[in-house]
């Protein structure tokens, strides 16, 4: 049985990062009321650059935030040059919030496998020196915990997370049921808790005073406080101070003053902007939406002193010495070696059988249904140009051979979807300027009176396709003709039958198994889903236990789907939730899924478990081919500098809709 993962090169789809093109900014505090404060950039302009802190020493140039330049999210120091890296683990593929204080950084990073097995979050705090990059870093969360949100005191003596405790991760994406807990760097053993069982996105006035953000009995998110005396102690309950009718979250606070900064959503607005609210007068004032009205601000932060606001935004369409083009295809980092990893601009990316181009969707109500994509990212063709289009298969044996799915997706059983086959001369590629259409020819294979039928994946003869119909009124996978289809008189025949839903069917390149997901080991829950394989035949179906056994209480709440083969067909590639959040939620742009990641496992048994991305973004839709030398860029050079071919970076990111629904 192998143990090592296979080499080769995985590419995926992510949900929104590609568009973010966040930058840091800060205006200074104080100014007359109505007059624009003047902004100002913190961070260069190239990748996403989010969180940030401000130094304490550096006056109001020093800035402390993530970026993710490098491939993955990592800690970096900005003052008036190239943002330099801060202490971090190189093993980790996330990191975030980082804070400087005496010297020292503290920030949330997600590299060990946590204790007590899967649906906890990897999320822990440590700290190291800042002037020393060999130093030992050390964990401050006790093992077996879960921290995210880390804010340090005034003095940098004590620390306040957002803390799952060594509770498992229970599928909480809206507010998550965390406390806001509160300990000495001295002493990070003993964990006081502050926030009355929940509460997030902790904040420091002083040594004394905690702000956090949780979901109140009305219902609008809302920023409490709670005070602390020396030892530790809770003095009272906590307070609310935002007041109902306006959603404010995200609170930062100075060490003196009598303001916090805050994001909020109002019913006026369609954008979330960073707002000041007075302690006192019980008053907000609007900051961001004097400077940028029309853009969303995120995450506020606010210096020692309270007199300069900082946040991070999309840094616009033309921002001066900014990366204006989200590529085709932008590196990400691998945590295996020989693994190469790639985020495509797209959905449901698939590699043609000589793995020299990739078929790929757009958007999912706009754009191009279907485009073919060069390996190095560098040109893009669309194939079909106006047409509502989701998921990609190669005929393995047939040059120039695509299938698809035609119609809506995120649909019912009687929804009409059609399988289709798309035939080109890849050829032609050489002779079709850039964005031109290329010609080909649609065939559609399932007949209209057969209701939603999708993801059709062939065999590796070219012979058949295994697709998902609703034909009989429940989601089953059937296999057909590759070439004629049941429209063209071909064979067709079922291969799962049940009352629950069998979907997203991959067949295995050696033509052994069809791997796919399924909730028929819950079949009463639509949001539940598990991987399982079968022979083409329909013999030895069985379900891949990745979460555990069937009836337990992990495989209720599992959800695996878009499961593919490595090369060699001994590994599955799937995207699942079976691990924790790493960040919050509400801090984020709208996520469909703020808990999907890329997993592989052995197909023989399931073992081998191996987490590819941690990031709080959606991962999904992810192909796995050979080898490839010119697949994108390599991670060592920044993902967005110097890339020429891509779109334009617009910004078009909404809020999330469980956030705004009421507004």
């Amino acid at each position: 049985m192998e143990d090592c993962l296979p080499g080769g090169a995985i590419v995926f789809a992510t949900v929104g990062v590609q568009l973010y093109g966040f930058d840091v900014f800060s205006v200074p505090v104080g100014a007359a009321a109505g007059d624009r404060p003047p902004e100002t950039r913190h961070t260069d302009g190239v990748s996403v650059n989010f969180n940030g802190q401000f130094l304490e020493d550096d006056g109001p140039q020093g800035v402390a935030f993530v970026s993710e330049r490098s491939g993955s999210a990592r800690p970096f120091l900005a003052r008036m040059g190239r943002p330099e890296p801060l202490p971090h683990f190189q093993a980790s593929l996330h990191h975030d919030r980082p804070v400087v204080r005496n010297g020292v950084v503290y920030l949330a990073s997600a590299h060990e496998w946590p204790a007590g097995g899967l649906f906890r979050s990897w999320s822990a705090v440590y700290s190291a020196p800042v002037d020393r990059p060999d130093a030992v870093t050390e964990r401050l969360t006790p093992a077996g915990n879960a921290d995210l949100s880390p804010a340090v005191s005034a003095s940098g003596e004590i620390l306040a997370v957002a803390s799952y405790g060594s509770s498992h991760w229970k599928g909480d994406f809206h507010e998550l049921q965390t406390e806001v807990v509160v300990f000495r760097r001295s002493d990070p053993a003993r964990r006081v808790p502050v926030s009355g069982g929940r509460g997030g996105w902790p904040a420091w006035s002083g040594d004394s005073t905690v702000f956090f953000h949780r979901v109140a009995e009305d219902g609008w998110w809302s920023v409490f406080r709670v005070d602390i005396i020396s030892e530790l102690d809770v003095v009272g309950p906590p307070r609310r101070v935002t007041p109902p009718g306006i959603h404010a979250f995200t609170p930062a606070a100075s060490r003196y003053g009598n303001r916090i900064a805050v994001a909020t959503r109002r019913r006026e607005s369609q954008f979330r902007h960073i707002e000041l609210f007075d302690l006192k007068t019980e008053e907000f004032l609007p900051v961001t939406a004097l400077v940028n009205p029309d853009f969303h601000h995120y995450n506020p932060f606010l210096s020692d002193s309270g007199d300069r606001l900082g946040y991070h935004r999309f840094r616009g369409e033309a921002a001066a010495g900014s990366d204006s083009v989200v590529p085709h295809l932008s590196p990400v980092a691998s945590p295996v070696a020989g693994l190469k990893m790639a985020r495509v601009y797209g959905t449901f990316p698939s590699f043609s059988p000589a793995g020299d181009i990739i078929a790929i969707n757009g958007d999912f109500e706009s754009g191009p249904g279907l485009m073919i994509l060069s390996s190095d990212g560098s040109r893009r063709w669309p194939l079909l140009q106006k047409s509502a289009a989701f998921h990609t298969s190669w005929n393995p044996a047939e040059r120039g051979v695509i299938y698809t799915s035609l119609g809506p997706i995120f649909r019912g059983s009687e929804v009409t979807v059609h399988v289709a086959r798309i035939s080109f001369d890849p050829a032609s590629l050489e002779h079709v300027a850039d964005g031109d259409l290329v010609p080909s020819e649609v065939k559609i294979l399932t007949r209209a009176d057969t209701r939603n039928n999708a993801f059709p994946s062939c065999s590796p003869d070219g012979k058949w396709v295994v697709f998902r119909s609703g034909r009989s009124g429940r989601k089953n996978l059937y296999i057909m003709d590759a070439t004629k289809g049941e429209t063209g008189g071909g064979e067709i025949r079922r291969l799962t039958d049940g009352d629950w839903i069998d979907t997203m069917p991959c067949w295995s390149p050696d033509g052994e198994l069809i791997a796919f997901s399924s909730n028929r080991h819950s079949p009463k829950d639509p949001e539940v889903f598990g991987l399982y394989l079968v022979r083409p035949d329909g013999e030895d179906l069985r379900r891949v236990p990745v979460a555990g056994p069937d009836g337990s209480e992990e495989a209720r709440r599992e959800r695996s789907n878009h499961v593919c083969f490595s090369p060699n067909s001994k590994w599955l590639l799937f995207t699942s939730n079976i691990t924790g959040v790493v960040a919050e939620p509400v801090g984020l742009p709208n996520h469909f899924q703020p808990y999907g990641d890329l997993f592989a496992c052995r197909t023989a048994d399931g073992g081998g478990l191996r987490r590819l991305t941690c990031s709080s973004y959606e991962n999904g839709t992810p192909t796995w081919g050979e080898e490839r030398e010119d697949l994108a860029a390599d991670v060592g050079r920044l993902p967005l500098c110097g890339v020429a071919s891509g779109d334009k970076l617009r910004g078009q990111f909404v809020e999330p809709m469980w956030l705004t629904c009421d507004l």
